[in-house]
């Protein structure tokens, strides 16, 4: 880092180190938050399609409409909170009113009452999935955009991101236990699966309640942003799109986050159809989580010494080196599988915390060219980018299957396997690859980070 020019002199008014209580308040929500999308993420459909007995095509077109609902919902949570004007700051009073809504939701989710028909499971489940993810949304673009607003320190944002990695990662740890029963469940009856949903689904909306009001009681925000948001929405999109680094990770993340999505979705399927180890499904999540909780730390030290961008472009190769070698996976690798699965663990530990941290400065940037502050319209941008990503893939997925000829509980067709090895191996694999290439066009390093906070402080907004 020797060619880089000194850091710039720091006003009182820039935050440069974040303490431990503001680290843990700002990361526990995620606890809470991961555990529900990892069952949400890697457990409704198979619930919905195994256990509900619901189409998988029904399930795809119902999370399909939810992303057309979040690009309504979206950009409008994260314009409204950067211009929330109240005594608890922009963010938190989003925080705060999420927390009804998440945890009504998450219940709805894994609890539908045994009497409904039909059609009025499947109104429940589309009412639930909607009201579900409008619910994170209402938390997460407030509290990433919070989290983006408590340093501006380079470096300092790998360790405030790494934290929040750490915590959405236990989550889903903890998740897997409760995830293993229901599949333990599923071996004695339907009925015993959706007892123990709904149990395991109001402990976890009490518990996140907790954790999201310490976030809400303990962080502080900085009251020099209040008031600096865009004008309308229209002109924050504008400004988004018009942001070179922005729009280029738009079109990254997009891409990055099919390949993602895939393994999310198809997880259980592939190991239980494919490989025929459907017991090795959570010991597979499980490596993964473990390797990417153990491994977060480690890449603060290497990001100060290689930089953001060439770290984040790396953990992209190796995560497509990692997807894509296990579509070549037979009955019985399940040693190879467990290897797999922890270097991609590593590899996706390393994106979730350099990830956010370039985002954060990519909003820098943008303050310099227009003078606001909306880290809100940002990460919704960001934020529904990945979730219409992963909205598009459960439909591809599920119409796929159908198509394919997919039978649940049952022995599956050539067709079906082979369906499933190419979406669950060959599409993460191209779709990280090519994310990488086109990450390479990102400029935006510590360097000119740099100036635009020299910048700022000398127009004397910081």
């Amino acid at each position: 880092m020797s060619d880089l020019p000194a850091e710039p002199t720091v006003s009182i008014k820039t935050r440069k180190s974040t303490t431990l209580l503001q680290l843990f308040s700002f990361a526990i929500p995620t606890v809470g938050a991961g555990y529900m999308f990892c069952l949400v993420s890697l457990y409704l459909m198979k619930f919905a399609t195994d256990v509900l007995l619901i189409a998988p095509a029904i399930m795809g077109f119902i999370f399909g409409v939810s992303r057309f609902w979040d690009a309504v919902s979206d950009p409008l949570v994260g314009y409204l909170s950067d211009k929330t004007r109240s005594r608890w700051g922009r963010r938190r009073p989003w925080i705060f009113a999420s927390v009804l809504p998440v945890g009504l939701s998450f219940w709805m989710l894994l609890a539908p009452p045994d009497n409904l028909s039909d059609n009025l499971l499947v109104a429940w489940m589309a009412v639930a999935v909607i009201g579900f993810y409008s619910a994170q949304t209402m938390f997460v673009v407030p509290h990433m955009a919070l989290g983006a607003e408590l340093t501006d320190d380079y470096h300092e944002r790998n360790k405030i991101f790494g934290a929040r990695h750490a915590g959405w990662i236990a989550g889903y740890i903890s998740a897997l236990a409760t995830m293993y029963w229901l599949i333990l469940a599923e071996g004695e009856s339907s009925q015993a699966v959706r007892s123990l949903a709904a149990e395991q689904s109001t402990y976890a909306a009490a518990v996140t309640g907790v954790m999201l009001l310490v976030c809400v009681m303990f962080v502080r925000e900085r009251p020099e942003f209040t008031g600096r948001g865009a004008e309308n929405p229209f002109t924050a999109l504008r400004d988004i799109m018009r942001n070179r680094h922005a729009s280029l990770l738009i079109f990254i993340i997009f891409i990055e986050n099919l390949g993602g999505a895939v393994i999310t979705i198809l997880t259980l399927y592939n190991a239980e159809y494919v490989l025929n180890a459907p017991q090795m499904a959570p010991f597979f999540i499980l490596s993964y989580m473990v390797f990417s909780f153990l491994l977060t730390p480690i890449w603060m030290p290497i990001a100060r010494r290689i930089g953001k961008k060439r770290l984040w472009f790396c953990s992209m190769l190796v995560t497509a080196f990692a997807f894509g070698s296990m579509g070549f996976l037979q009955e019985g690798d399940d040693i190879v599988l467990l290897v797999l699965a922890a270097i991609a663990g590593a590899a996706g530990s390393c994106g979730g915390t350099i990830n956010p941290s370039i985002k954060s400065d990519v909003i820098d940037y943008d303050e310099l060219q227009t003078g606001e502050r909306k880290e809100g319209a940002y990460f919704s941008a960001w934020y529904f980018v990945s979730k219409s990503a992963y909205g598009i893939m459960l439909m591809v997925t599920g119409f796929a299957l159908s198509w394919a000829g997919f039978v649940p509980k049952a022995v599956q067709t050539d067709q079906v396997v082979d369906t499933l090895r190419f979406l669950y191996a060959g599409v993460p694999f191209f779709a990280y690859i090519f994310g990488a290439l086109m990450f390479l066009r990102f400029s935006l390093n510590e360097a000119e980070h740099a100036e635009v906070i020299a910048e700022l402080e000398r127009q004397g907004k910081r």
